[in-house]
């Protein structure tokens, strides 16, 4: 193809791949983001190698609040718990709900983007200003307004494909909320790309419509949605912990939210229990932050027209 676009060969793919890594892990922001975001996902994968089970009131040590030591390298909770060990559970359920929650958003603004861009007319009309809704309201108080209703709604019984109820609804919830900026980039994109000679050789050949957008669009769309998706997985994080720490998480799988809520109901700021807050505060800053400098270093792979020297 000779408009800039995917090819659909194995050395061309292969080329592209090669030449995409390349700038990529060129970028500081790329190389620190990725060493951060590696590190934390070892944790998340395996906690019980790292510390041992879940920490529970039942088998807390009972050494309330002690600081950061030998035994306790985070310090303990106000009922004796290893604030290390909630703090590497917890980024398990953080980083599931994130991940999830992003894919979903991904999947949602992917297809409105492309049917909108790729029809026009009404269709385009109409979800664009379903679009504009969403867009201009923070996916955050959409979320919190939600996220009880629907609690109330399921109840909170048996586990949904393996994930409690709780924690599926916040999954399903930011999904569906934090997906209008994808759509608005899919969508310009779209438009451009249906416009191109390929686009139109497709048709000749009598490709359908949904064909031509998963064979022929899609590919070439998948650059602006890997670059935004590094940057909702960052919202997703926040949002995700401060509806945990309005109280709408699972106590029973603390993650980072869960845990700030729970410090700040112990009083942890008035007690000068500083590793309490701070150890759950900084993880997720760090794993935020993360995503933003990836996401970066993307755009500015995938668009040479802000690409600055690293």
């Amino acid at each position: 193809m000779s408009d800039g676009v995917v090819k659909n060969t194995p050395r061309g793919r292969t080329r592209a791949v090669k030449d995409f890594l390349r700038k990529f892990l060129g970028y500081r922001g790329a190389q620190l983001g990725l060493l951060c975001l590696v590190f934390f996902l070892v944790l998340a994968t395996v906690p019980n190698i790292l510390v041992g089970p879940l920490e529970t009131v039942a088998n807390a040590t009972g050494d309330f609040l002690v600081p950061p030591s030998g035994e306790h390298l985070l310090g303990t909770d106000e009922v004796g718990r290893d604030v290390l060990n909630l703090v590497i559970h917890g980024a398990q359920i953080s980083l599931t709900i994130a991940l999830l929650a992003t894919v979903i958003s991904l999947i949602v603004g992917t297809t409105v983007g492309m049917t909108a861009g790729y029809y026009g007319g009404r269709v385009d009309v109409w979800l664009m200003r379903l679009t504009d809704f969403f867009f201009v309201m923070p996916s955050f108080v959409l979320a919190l307004v939600i996220t009880p209703v629907v609690l109330e709604v399921m109840g909170r019984g048996g586990d949904i494909l393996g994930i409690r109820p709780s924690l599926f609804v916040i999954i399903v919830v930011i999904g569906m909320t934090s997906w209008a900026f994808v759509a608005r980039v899919v969508r310009s994109q779209t438009l451009s790309l249906k416009e191109r000679t390929f686009i139109d050789r497709a048709r000749v050949a009598g490709s359908s419509n949904l064909s031509i957008m998963v064979r022929h669009i899609l590919p070439n769309v998948v650059p602006q949605i890997a670059a935004n998706g590094a940057l909702v997985v960052a919202g997703a994080i926040y949002v995700e912990t401060s509806l945990s720490f309005l109280g709408l998480g699972d106590p029973l799988q603390p993650s980072w939210g869960t845990l700030l809520a729970q410090a700040q109901r112990a009083g942890a700021a008035s007690a000068g229990a500083w590793w309490y807050l701070g150890a759950p505060g900084v993880c997720v800053l760090m794993v935020s932050l993360s995503f933003v400098l990836i996401g970066n270093a993307l755009d500015d792979t995938f668009n040479p027209r802000r690409r600055v020297i690293p």
